[in-house]
């Protein structure tokens, strides 16, 4: 019955824009609030004209029960939200690294929009992130992105059963990978402001009569701009090779 309504190529389609739309909403820089949805929207549905034929063959037969065919849906649609949540999480180290930067510049309290997240956030965590995104599409690392979601079907074969303890542990690894990865990015700058406020203990010791908070936050300010200009291009680059080799290992293509 459900093969004479849904004829076998419209299903495959569907089979592969429930896992491509669903992964695509959630992607760094396809998924972000800015993109227009109509834009989203054709971008899935020329992935999934262009991918289709290459995993038809790891496709499965039309189900003939129609809840089988839902459940088939569903599984995808998780499965897409599950690899687009992945990109998501990795990214978000450099929301943890610019966090730590600005309570080490003492830029803390200067809050700016996130477009990404539509929330305020330190300035040093906004650049970070909107330079992140940049810098995936100016340096073409969006295209292994989509290529994995491709190379996805060797690894979560459509119709197959949902393995949630193998999804959470991924997930759990992805968001350690991504705090230790802003760590690494912010840790010159933990050093340095280590160092500064170790000196400005003994300077307050030595001289306590001294508004040592008037005059040493107008320096930590300018001193930490300076290491921040200096730092920028090579924490960035640390967080491309790490944001590649990490969204590769943790989805297994």
């Amino acid at each position: 019955m459900l093969d004479q309504i849904l004829p076998a190529n419209l299903f495959a389609a569907a089979l592969v824009f429930a896992r491509l739309g669903s992964a695509v909403m959630l992607l760094p820089g396809f998924g972000d609030s800015y993109v227009y949805a109509r834009a989203r929207l054709v971008l899935a549905l020329g992935l999934t004209v262009l991918a289709t034929p290459v995993v038809a063959p790891l496709l499965p037969a039309l189900p003939t029960s129609p809840i089988r065919l839902m459940l088939m849906l569903g599984g995808e649609i998780a499965v897409g939200l599950f690899l687009g949540s992945i990109a998501r999480v990795l990214l978000s180290a450099l929301q943890v690294a610019g966090t730590v930067v600005s309570i080490e510049l003492g830029l803390s309290a200067a809050l700016v929009f996130n477009p990404q997240q539509q929330t305020q956030e330190a300035i040093t965590s906004a650049f970070y992130s909107v330079a992140g995104v940049l810098i995936i599409f100016l340096t073409d690392l969006h295209h292994p992105m989509l290529k994995a979601l491709v190379g996805s079907y060797n690894v979560f074969h459509p119709g197959a059963d949902f393995f949630w303890g193998d999804f959470s542990d991924a997930m759990a690894r992805a968001t350690a990978d991504a705090f230790r990865l802003g760590i690494e990015i912010a840790a010159p700058f933990i050093v340095l402001g280590t160092i500064f406020y170790v000196a400005v203990g003994l300077l307050s010791r030595l001289a306590p009569q001294l508004q040592i908070l008037f005059v040493i936050q107008p320096l930590q300010i300018v001193a930490g701009l300076t290491a921040f200009a200096f730092l920028l291009v090579t924490g960035l680059e640390w967080f491309l090779e790490r944001y590649a080799a990490s969204f590769a290992n943790l989805i297994g293509v």
